[in-house]
């Protein structure tokens, strides 16, 4: 009877011992299944063990294969996402394909990547967003001006100093335009019209020549960095002879809040108020080739080596309902969404700067809540800048 019954238990030993190894099997082979694309890329080994086809294949290590191509296309996405890039879409997730090899079968999956929030801007580090205004503009900057009268019809921290980006090209194509080189001659993209601060590409490849006319027409356009980083360095004198113009001008046009560092604005250096900017709009609306260039639609330019068709920064400007005689957008991280524009609003000429605006096209939406705004008589009450009795940031 002793010998019947530890046969039994014997026998429930070795069932329960069995299920205990099924589980885990069960449980390895569910973890190996539901295991990223990485896991796979990272254990060619491990794979090769559990394929069929792996054990009769010469090279096993072949299976499971993170295609070469696919991984250097994903560290140029992530590469080219993590620059700021002026005027450029922004994103902080993305998604990107991998393709990898399986049990002989290439396959292909989206993973979502991962990347740090952007830095906050100037004026959301010192509270600017925090200002009030009836039109809850998404613009952290806001300041229409009567053009005929000077009279500031809507005002929001326009005294605040910050970043302006690329809207620093108006007063890249004012010294341009006054140095009198002539406009037909050739000028050279090299090496040193390349952006080594923000590492931000260019569709103006290192060799491309065009003409003086030409660079001055995408920098307003399409805001071509590249193009007004050659313009300035043809300038008499060099770029630092450039850089000092611009800054003599701007102290010509009584613009006490602005300095610039650099002609394209790819820097956090380049500063100047609302107020300022009236200014530099006012006077660039003077020059006849920049009111056409900024507010043309496309434009095509031969590089020497191809064609290339550039359109337009601003979407306005192909809105028909818009009158618009000047425009310039601008971006980098630091400075945010920015537009300055000259436009006739119900029949009246009116200068807008909208500065560090969140969102890519809020500036674009924001200057559309201003024109409804004017167009009803502007019969809400004023807003003033949060600042308006300090020197600003």
């Amino acid at each position: 009877m002793k010998t019947d019954m530890f046969s039994s238990l014997k026998v429930i030993h070795g069932a329960a011992r069995s299920t205990a190894l099924s589980v885990a099997a069960s449980m390895i082979l569910a973890a190996a299944l539901s295991a990223p694309v990485s896991t796979f890329a990272a254990t060619p080994a491990a794979s090769a063990k559990t394929s069929k086809h792996a054990r009769t294949a010469k090279k096993p290590a072949a299976t499971a294969k993170v295609s070469s191509k696919a991984a250097r296309a994903g560290k140029g996405a992530v590469a080219k996402a993590a620059a700021a890039d002026d005027d450029a879409p922004r994103a902080s997730v993305k998604r990107k394909r991998v393709t990898y090899t399986s049990n002989g079968r290439h396959r292909s999956v989206v993973r979502r990547v991962a990347y740090e929030p952007r830095q906050p801007t100037v004026g959301q580090a010192f509270g600017l967003h925090e200002t009030p205004d009836a039109l809850m503009l998404r613009s952290s900057v806001a300041y229409v001006v009567d053009q005929n009268t000077g009279e500031p019809l809507f005002d929001k921290n326009s005294r605040a100093v910050v970043p302006i980006a690329s809207i620093t090209k108006l007063m890249t194509a004012m010294v341009v335009l006054d140095s009198k080189e002539p406009m037909t001659d050739q000028l050279e993209v090299t090496d040193e019209d390349r952006d080594y601060e923000k590492n931000t590409g260019s569709r103006l490849s290192v060799g491309s020549v065009l003409s003086r006319e030409d660079m001055l027409h995408i920098a307003l356009m399409a805001s071509e960095n590249r193009a007004a980083a050659a313009l300035s360095r043809y300038y008499p004198g060099g770029r630092p002879a450039f850089l000092a113009a611009m800054n003599a001008k701007a102290r010509q046009l009584g613009m006490t809040d602005t300095h610039f560092e650099n002609p394209t604005g790819l820097t956090s250096q380049n500063v100047s108020s609302a107020r300022d900017l009236v200014k530099m709009v006012n006077a660039a609306y003077q020059y006849p080739l920049i009111r056409r260039f900024s507010t043309d639609h496309s434009y095509e330019v031969y590089t020497g080596k191809r064609t290339l068709a550039y359109n337009s920064t601003n979407a306005l400007v192909r809105n028909p309902t818009w009158d618009i005689g000047l425009q310039k957008t601008g971006f980098i991280n630091e400075a945010g969404e920015c537009l300055v524009m000259q436009a006739n609003i119900h029949g009246r000429p009116m200068v807008l700067v909208l500065l560090d605006s969140s969102g890519k096209y809020s500036r674009f939406a924001d200057a559309t809540r201003l024109r409804t705004w004017l167009d009803s008589g502007g019969d809400q009450a004023r807003i003033t800048s949060a600042d308006a009795g300090g020197p600003g940031t």
